[in-house]
């Protein structure tokens, strides 16, 4: 069931939002070479928990890191390591979720380490703007394949794999709502968006096929042909006044 949000409970959500993007910042400016992804797991837990808020991930179906973490071809819920040290050319995958008076934020982006070839950049480029044409889409009385559609058609168009297997979802009092946010789709499919609906639209995007699989660790997910990807999320409301941007912090993220 979908659960619309009131103004009030929307207010709250941009407090565990805030806290979310500060959060994802943080850890973002930490990235360079040499810096294990535990270094940047520790700095997001400290900060969350700084602010008076619960990692949200932290424990999540067991999930041993405060974020996922996810280098190259890794797509999501990479597990922080002291073992993994960034190098010179990485792409890294930051996914934060926070909670704060009973309300999550969530949101992703990829970091260049130093670095990094023309191709990654173009995929981050790309999965970052597919993420605002399928948020534009995100208006009363569309659908949310109106939203799946926007992203599929412009990774597509420039020769990208739309990652099928994971998508994005509602967020509010749960990490995971309903309904769930496919990154393809058709126009005009799928659950009518109305005010109140708050959701995590996350493009997962690979320079090669889209196929993935999980690794032995239960959690990490790789691309099967090894190809670089890219992942961009936000938490978003549909209000009276239109699109709100919940994680948003920083005009460059």
């Amino acid at each position: 069931m979908i659960q619309l949000k009131n103004a009030a409970q929307i207010e709250k959500m941009r407090a565990a939002g805030r806290i979310t993007g500060e959060a994802l910042l943080l850890a973002g400016e930490a990235i360079k070479e040499g810096v294990s992804t535990k270094h940047l797991d520790d700095l997001i837990r400290q900060y969350i928990e700084k602010c008076g808020a619960t990692p949200t991930f932290l424990g999540y179906g067991g999930f041993p890191g405060s974020a996922c973490i996810s280098v190259n071809d890794q797509v999501i819920h990479g597990i922080p390591s002291a073992d993994v040290i960034l190098k010179e050319g990485d792409i890294v995958k930051i996914d934060v979720g926070a909670t704060f008076r009973g309300f999550v934020g969530d949101s992703a982006n990829t970091f260049p380490v130093g670095k990094i070839t023309k191709e990654a950049q173009k995929l981050i480029d790309c999965t970052k703007e597919s993420f605002y044409r399928g948020a534009s889409q995100f208006k009363e009385g569309n659908r949310i394949g109106d939203i799946g559609s926007a992203i599929q058609t412009y990774c597509e168009e420039r020769g990208y794999g739309v990652i099928r297997r994971y998508e994005g979802h509602g967020v509010g009092r749960q990490l995971h709502e309903d309904p769930g946010v496919p990154n393809y789709g058709k126009p005009g499919r799928g659950p009518r968006l109305v005010t109140g609906m708050t959701l995590a639209i996350e493009p997962m995007v690979s320079a090669g096929s889209y196929e993935v699989r999980e690794l032995r660790d239960g959690w990490t997910v790789v691309t099967v042909d090894g190809s670089l990807t890219a992942h961009y999320e936000h938490s978003v409301a549909l209000t009276e006044e239109g699109l709100i941007y919940l994680t948003k912090v920083d005009s460059t993220l």
